[in-house]
């Protein structure tokens, strides 16, 4: 109570009796709860470096609070005048005076929750930015096509493409793409350790290598029984100088040329593209996607196979072969008799 008629006496400055009246009727204003807004969530941004005045004025404004006196009274109780936190909060439910300052004491900013899902461009996780409606898909392109937060890393890098960590992340409602492809890339220097670092060295492959390589395991399969046999295939294509031959890099080519349309033909494998590896050996120059975890450390942990080929057996899985010969009966039996029995049944079915 000595506090409440401090309270009084400051605020107010007449005598004892008509201070504690005062403090007690400011005490039951602060610990009022209130809503004044319509809507079913009211967002108020607190930029940095707003005084605890222009808070209130803006909660007051927002219908967040009832007025600014009673912000101040709390705001003086709780002594917290210089402990508010900038950011965005939520606001979606009646709350007093104190209980505010509380929440901006907290810094319990709002944040949505973003999924990039492994195996993305960075095409496809701009249109993840834009459709979750943080910004612009061109402000994230714009922000992945700086190389600079790798440079160390890999310094042949002309963008971020396969730097940016598949994950969910919590970030603020319009969080700048700048800010959160920095936060992606972080991410990805931390899952991609020292260790990593040290074996990728170890057996003569730089970042990028291992990276593009791994893009090509995330692309190729979702299964983890299956990732160190495809790493197996490529290291033995490596190995033995022979062709990557993958198909999604095909695929990555023709979306860089503005041709994909979610088909390849046989004419797209002679796509003159550094990225076709059809036509070009060894690994593309560079990453065609986001790989995640798992990818990166199978990309470096091959199995002890002597598989040079797969082929899908169009259930999520696929089938390893050692020569061409016995591929090609793999292919046929999966894929060649595999859809044409498809059409057949598809075919008696409409009848």
């Amino acid at each position: 109570m000595r506090k409440l008629l401090l309270l009084g006496v400051l605020l107010v400055g007449a005598s004892a009796l008509a201070a504690g009246a005062y403090a007690a009727l400011l005490w039951g204003r602060m610990q009022e709860v209130y809503r004044g807004y319509d809507e079913p969530e009211r967002f108020v941004e607190i930029p940095q470096g707003m005084t605890p005045v222009a808070i209130g004025r803006r909660l007051v404004e927002a219908g967040v609070v009832r007025d600014e006196l009673a912000f101040r009274a709390a705001l003086w109780w709780a002594d917290a005048a210089r402990q508010l936190q900038a950011g965005e909060y939520r606001f979606d439910a009646p709350l007093s005076a104190v209980g505010v300052v509380d929440l901006l004491v907290a810094g319990r900013v709002f944040e949505q929750r973003v999924t990039f899902p492994e195996g993305l461009t960075i095409e496809e996780m701009a249109g993840i930015y834009e459709s979750g409606g943080f910004g612009p898909a061109e402000a994230f392109v714009e922000a992945a096509g700086d190389p600079a937060p790798i440079a160390e890393l890999d310094p042949e890098a002309p963008d971020l493409e396969g730097y940016l960590f598949p994950e969910t992340y919590s970030v603020p409602r319009r969080v700048p793409a700048a800010r959160l492809v920095g936060l992606m890339v972080d991410r990805f220097t931390a899952t991609f350790s020292d260790a990593l670092r040290t074996s990728a060295a170890s057996q003569g492959l730089s970042v990028r290598e291992v990276v593009a390589l791994a893009s090509l395991i995330e692309k190729e399969t979702a299964r983890a029984d299956e990732r160190s046999l495809v790493s197996a295939v490529y290291r033995n294509r490596m190995r033995i100088g022979m062709g990557m031959q993958a198909d999604p890099t095909v695929v990555y080519a023709l979306r860089k040329a503005g041709r994909y349309d979610g088909n390849i033909r046989r004419v797209d494998l002679q796509l003159d593209s550094p990225y076709n590896t059809y036509r070009y050996p060894g690994l593309p120059p560079g990453p065609i996607a986001a790989p995640g975890r798992a990818a990166l450390e199978a990309a470096l942990a091959p199995a002890d196979v002597p598989y040079l080929y797969f082929v899908s057996r169009n259930d999520g899985s696929h089938v390893f072969a050692r020569t061409l010969a016995e591929h090609n009966r793999n292919v046929r039996e999966f894929q060649v008799l595999f859809f044409r029995n498809q059409r057949q049944r598809e075919a008696a079915g409409g009848r």
